[in-house]
């Protein structure tokens, strides 16, 4: 089960709005508000690698 780095919504990856791609990685995203959001400024909602 995936999350919505945005809202934090559980989702599955078939069932999301939309996918973005960001430094090779796909984010799923689970409206267009969230996608907008995203877009705007991902590394807001990008948990830092450790």
């Amino acid at each position: 089960m995936l999350r919505d780095p945005v809202c934090g919504k559980k989702m599955n990856k078939n069932k999301a709005y939309a996918k973005v791609k960001y430094e090779k990685i796909t984010y799923y995203l689970c409206c267009p508000l969230c996608q907008e959001h995203f877009e705007k400024n991902p590394k807001k909602y990008i948990e830092p690698k450790k």
